[in-house]
């Protein structure tokens, strides 16, 4: 009786050891609006998965049917006229789902969470979402505080939500922050807004939120983390990631203004939201810190060969 009781005990210890490692390891939640959206993020995805061990999941707000006006290439690939706007409409969001867990294999991005809200138009007015019935907004915001509860993240990359970008990006970012700023500001997960700049860009970010959502505030001069896309690595130091990002652009392939982002970008940069928890500054710079590391092992070849 002793021996059973002392294996039943062990296995409960482990599977609470267990347990307490999946609860404490690195999670992050993309919430995008666009199946091609979370190319901003890919090469720090990347490293988060491949060298850090980490869980990134990807929560996507609309089904991407307004994107058939460029899906002029994508026509012979998939054997539809897409730029039909019926045509498109009725078969990109299944195309696009396909398209963007490929381009999600090559990262490292686990589960997904499709809320397949209509994309109905670029617009830069986000009353257009916001205001009306465009998207169901309370079904958007009970999902989302499912996700991000269920989860456990310690992280959510979104896009930074300026007043000069598509409106289905700003507001799925508005939204993401007002579920959050609903949480306890301990156990909230840090919100970063993913923005790109290239090398001897000077442009100063002024950006410090939407007077009319107070949850997008960031200060003047906003703590900034950053990730260099082309930091080398490999044999002679002859690649580096903007690979990654070039590979996943790829597979959006019924997306053709998309390619021409193609080695675009030096820099993935990521902004602090001022809602965030100021005590979690610091993990989240060695986050950063750690992600600068090249974990790729160094080889020598003989040139003569």
């Amino acid at each position: 009786m002793k021996k059973f009781f002392s294996v039943f005990l062990f296995i409960i210890l482990i599977s609470f050891q267990v347990q307490a490692q999946s609860d404490t390891a690195l999670k992050v939640l993309i919430v995008t609006a666009h199946p091609d959206d979370d190319a901003l993020f890919s090469a720090s995805v990347y490293k988060i998965t491949h060298n850090l061990g980490g869980k990134v999941d990807l929560c996507l707000i609309t089904n991407g049917e307004g994107g058939y006006k460029y899906s002029t290439l994508g026509e012979p690939i998939y054997g539809l006229e897409l730029t039909e706007e019926a045509i498109g409409r009725e078969y990109l969001p299944e195309i696009r789902k396909k398209e963007l867990k490929a381009g999600c294999t090559i990262v490292g991005i686990k589960d997904f969470f499709f809320l397949d809200q209509k994309d109905h138009r670029y617009t830069t007015n986000v009353h257009e979402i916001m205001d009306s019935t465009v998207w169901d907004i309370p079904f958007v915001k009970r999902r989302l505080k499912e996700i991000i509860e269920a989860g456990k993240y310690n992280y959510i990359f979104c896009l930074i939500p300026v007043p000069t970008t598509h409106a289905h990006h700003a507001s799925t970012s508005i939204l993401t922050l007002q579920v959050v700023n609903e949480m306890p500001l301990d156990s909230r997960p840090v919100v970063l807004g993913g923005t790109m700049s290239i090398k001897g860009d000077t442009t100063k970010f002024t950006f410090t939120g939407l007077a009319e959502y107070p949850v997008t505030k960031i200060s003047p001069d906003p703590l900034t983390f950053t990730f260099d896309r082309t930091a080398p690595f490999s044999f002679q130091d002859r690649m580096n990631y903007k690979i990654i990002a070039n590979w996943v652009i790829a597979e959006h392939k019924s997306q053709g203004t998309m390619q021409l982002l193609m080695n675009y970008g030096d820099y993935e940069k990521y902004i602090w939201f001022d809602l965030n928890d100021p005590n979690k500054k610091e993990q989240t710079q060695k986050l950063f810190d750690k992600l600068a590391i090249n974990y790729f092992k160094k080889k020598d070849y003989d040139l003569n060969k």
